[in-house]
């Protein structure tokens, strides 16, 4: 009898506990759905810096408009950061929920290093994005990189080593072109074009490459050092291209004479 008492009050004082916990659960949910929750402000600021380049505050709001769901407490902060990460020129967000109805976004920018084949470009990361190139700095003097699809971060390390071997000549680079072949074509400031064939250092369709061949930094730098000699052998005729595929030496094609007749 003793323990059938016990056993009654035992059952009755854990209903009454569920019917505590169901009252204080059913006060939370009501409070947290009163409209003071409502997510009404959303601050955005850059991340690093003191003011965007590319990106509007008005853009990011226009795209995420209507499209954030819940309040305070039931927003889903990863379905808003990838939201926002569709703005054009958003590398990545960051958002904090700020008491008591407001969400706080910082935003990373694209910082766009190059072109990108037909209509994209590549941003400092190596990454490929699209936005509108018509956005870009009136004095913005982007090269132009164009290689088969995941072939960026390759490119964009070939085109930075390019640079710096062409930089103590004074010549900057415009093109860098990496064919489906995995064959490089090279654009000088000059307007001088170079043509390096495979590398079979980083290779992908073939990485045993052609018998002989020299790495790509092999080419670039017998090419650089001859320079200053081919110039001055040239006594200032214009090279229109350079063959650099050869094992022991490069060929190289005149630009055409111009002739002005006078009468």
């Amino acid at each position: 009898m003793f323990s059938d008492a016990r056993l009654t009050n035992f059952i009755a004082n854990t209903l009454a506990l569920l019917a505590v916990c169901a009252l204080i659960a059913g006060a939370v949910m009501w409070v947290a759905q009163r409209p003071y929750f409502a997510i009404s402000t959303i601050q955005i600021e850059p991340l690093q810096s003191d003011a965007f380049s590319y990106v509007t505050a008005a853009g990011v709001q226009a795209t995420i408009a209507g499209r954030v769901a819940g309040n305070f407490f039931s927003v889903n902060l990863d379905d808003t950061r990838h939201l926002i990460e569709t703005v054009p020129w958003v590398r990545h967000a960051q958002i904090r929920r700020v008491w008591p109805n407001a969400l706080s976004v910082k935003i990373e920018e694209q910082q766009p290093l190059a072109l990108w084949n037909e209509n994209q470009m590549i941003n400092t990361w190596g990454e490929s994005f699209t936005a509108n190139q018509g956005e870009l700095a009136d004095d913005a003097n982007l090269p132009q990189l164009n290689g088969p699809g995941s072939s960026e971060r390759l490119v964009v390390q070939r085109y930075a080593e390019l640079a710096r071997w062409f930089a103590p000549l004074s010549l900057s680079v415009q093109e860098v072109t990496l064919s489906p072949r995995y064959a490089w074509e090279v654009q000088l400031s000059d307007g001088v074009r170079l043509s390096l064939g495979r590398d079979p250092a980083a290779d992908v369709a073939d990485p045993h490459g052609r018998s002989g061949a020299l790495p790509f930094a092999a080419r670039i730098a017998r090419f650089v050092h001859a320079w200053p000699q081919l110039n001055e052998r040239l006594d200032g005729r214009a090279i229109s291209s350079a063959d650099l595929r050869y094992p022991n030496g490069f060929a190289i094609t005149l630009a055409p004479v111009s002739s002005i007749s006078t009468k």
